[in-house]
């Protein structure tokens, strides 16, 4: 079945890698950049293209109205450097300060987009890496709750992917909780870091994390959309890790030296608590629900496969 499907923020890293998939399952896609200058490389990729601005309503409503999409996927994030700088973990709420917008404005207007031009599905992309509830387990379902880390520089991102979260599945939609995202153009501020030795193990490098590469993370998603898949779904790969196993290994994959180890106390100074808490107590997730129920399987089954490869 033709999906006419709508990728808001399609240019972006995931963007780039989904639209091709639905192009090639037939799928008729617009997909949208806040650059004039990306929509050659969107047509390239076999898909209209738009310029819309995801927090200006009447920017999303006329969109959304001209493509008349059977389906939305809101891609809508803004933590390149070109629209946020350099990371920044210590002042996260900064760095992240449009991107939460995205998460709750965008949201928002592309819901009432939806609702307006009666698209029947709507699929949104969350996010789960390290952001678990900080009790019990180091592994974590869709059933465990998010780690709000309130009173720190992570607690307005957390409340923002709260908020899309629940306007996203009370409207009949599907969530898509990436894990951290690598493969082309997504981590290559990281790899830059760990290759200067900038990107330390802090403390006993105990905390959680998980990984999924950008081709899988595309490829769940285009299973939600023809699935008309709803609820939550953590997209991640199958090996949860401590930092003590993942950053010794990304740097043995990227030629760089082994990571140096900082107290907790040296970090919490140079990086902030929300790095320090990822590297201690983060907690990973698990893939089991997105496997059984969307029937998703993973090219990249492990980081340690992704990043050898894509390191090489």
């Amino acid at each position: 079945m033709v999906v006419r499907v709508f990728v808001a923020g399609g240019a972006g890293v995931v963007g780039r890698r989904l639209v091709p998939r639905l192009v090639a399952r037939g799928h008729q896609v617009t997909a949208t950049t806040t650059s004039a200058a990306k929509l050659g490389m969107l047509h390239q990729l076999g898909t209209e293209a738009r310029v819309m601005d995801g927090l200006d309503a009447m920017s999303v409503s006329e969109a959304v109205a001209a493509a008349r999409p059977d389906a939305i996927v809101h891609q809508m994030t803004a933590i390149s450097v070109a629209h946020a700088g350099k990371p920044d973990m210590k002042h996260m709420d900064r760095w992240f300060a449009t991107t939460n917008r995205l998460r709750t404005e965008g949201t928002d207007h592309l819901l009432a987009a939806a609702e307006a031009t009666g698209v029947s599905h709507f699929v949104a992309q969350s996010y789960a890496s390290w952001n678990g509830v900080r009790k019990g387990g180091w592994v974590k379902t869709e059933k465990d709750p998010l780690d709000l880390h309130a009173g720190t520089a992570a607690h307005a991102e957390m409340e923002a992917i709260r908020h899309l979260e629940d306007v996203v599945v009370k409207a009949g939609g599907a969530v898509l909780r990436y894990g951290g995202l690598y493969g082309p153009g997504a981590t290559d501020d990281q790899v830059e870091l760990v290759r200067k030795r900038q990107f330390p193990l802090v403390g006993g490098g105990t905390g959680y994390c998980s990984w999924v590469h950008l081709d899988d993370a595309a490829s769940a998603t285009v299973l939600a959309v023809e699935q008309q898949a709803r609820g939550v779904f953590n997209i991640v790969d199958d090996e949860p890790a401590p930092a003590s196993e993942w950053l010794p290994y990304l740097a043995a994959c990227a030629g760089a030296k082994p990571p140096m180890r900082v107290p907790k106390w040296l970090a919490r100074l140079l990086a902030g608590e929300v790095a320090v808490m990822m590297m201690t107590e983060g907690r990973g997730f698990s893939n089991a629900k997105a496997k059984r129920e969307l029937g998703w399987e993973l090219r990249y089954p492990s980081w340690r496969q992704g990043f050898k490869e894509g390191l090489a």
